[in-house]
């Protein structure tokens, strides 16, 4: 039996209120949670909810708002490229954004130090609906998040991680997986009957999650899978070529044994350029993360084998909608937010 387009219809405040015996004003009043409703009256109009399967029209509750919900998205300070590809993203959603009827607003700040990092977002307390930030994982700075949530601020991690804090959503990928990969991918290129030789690391900061869970995951495979290589203790760059140039230089001069370098963070131009100035980049296995146009150019010369991937469009629009969902009290499709690892040979550059 087909059903008729009644059946289909979409069930309507004025249909919860008549199922319910009350009035629009008071069905409006129960479902936003506000006062000066008897415990039974609220009760009938939850009872037609469930009955006629009434779900708010998410274009109609937008359009219904006094105002635009206003968003701030907190960005790393610095050169780092894949930041400036996640705000070339951003700019590139604003007719989509304005749509939604989303302001958002984009905050660079020192996300290495952690009482920048606290006291920028404490400074958001009641000025903006929701925060997107890419966190480092400190005390203080889940301390700020939680202040936020407590005074009913939507706030999303993108990126890097702060579990610990009382945050809606964490979008990103899983980096220890992301780490994981890069061991297996480098352990394999240099190879299993080599002479025990020595891995360098560089990354950003022990602070950010993301870099944390991708050394514990790199450091696992290699441990398990690839005893003959000796991992050294890693170097911070702080995601910036400037320093990450001069640190590798030093590790190639060092350690003549040097098999291969894992990069987890950024400050891939200065890896890139330590290993052109040695004349040993063909000799050296490199892992890197993010395919910037820096990396793109060194899987293209040579110089860099892999690029461990995460869709940084992909990331924003999921982090707005994470944050108009929460916001706005809509569905969620989880599959649709899950972003996923990338990995690029020079053989398949899109």
């Amino acid at each position: 039996m087909v059903d008729s387009s009644e059946d289909r219809r979409r069930a309507q405040l004025i249909d919860v209120a008549a199922a319910a015996g009350v009035s629009l004003a008071t069905v409006d009043r129960v479902l936003h949670g506000r006062a000066g409703v008897r415990s039974r009256t609220a009760e009938q109009v939850h009872a037609a909810v469930r009955q006629l399967g009434y779900r708010a029209d998410p274009a109609a509750s937008r359009l219904a708002r006094s105002r635009p919900h206003s968003v701030a998205v907190v960005l790393p300070s610095g050169s780092n490229s894949f930041i400036a590809m996640l705000v070339e993203q951003i700019a590139q959603l604003e007719p989509w954004l304005h749509e939604l009827r989303l302001n958002a607003g984009i905050d660079r700040v020192d996300v290495f130090s952690p009482q920048a990092l606290a006291q920028h977002l404490a400074g958001l307390r009641g000025k903006r609906d929701a925060v997107i930030v890419v966190g480092l994982d400190h005390p203080r700075v889940r301390a700020a998040i939680d202040d936020l949530c407590a005074d009913g601020t939507t706030v999303i991690t993108l990126v890097s991680d702060v579990p610990g804090s009382q945050r809606a959503h964490y979008v990103g990928i899983d980096n220890v997986a992301a780490g994981r990969t890069a061991g297996t991918l480098l352990g394999r290129f240099v190879g299993r009957d080599a002479a025990r030789r020595k891995v360098g690391i560089v990354l950003g900061s022990h602070g950010l999650r993301d870099h944390a869970e991708r050394l514990f995951g790199f450091q696992q495979v290699l441990a398990a899978e690839h005893a003959q290589l000796q991992v050294l203790p890693p170097l911070e760059g702080h995601d910036d070529s400037a320093r990450t140039e001069p640190l590798v230089a030093a590790l190639l001069r060092d350690e003549p044994g040097l098999a291969a370098i894992y990069s987890i963070g950024a400050g891939n131009r200065g890896i890139h350029a330590a290993l052109a100035a040695s004349g040993r980049s063909l000799d050296i296995v490199w892992v890197c993360h993010e395919l910037t146009p820096h990396a793109r150019t060194a899987l293209l010369d040579g110089v860099a084998d892999a690029v461990i991937h995460q869709d940084a469009g992909h990331e924003v629009r999921s982090a707005f909608r994470l944050a108009l969902a929460r916001l706005n009290k809509e569905r969620l499709l989880p599959d649709q937010e899950r972003i996923r690892i990338g990995v690029y040979l020079k053989e398949n550059l899109p």
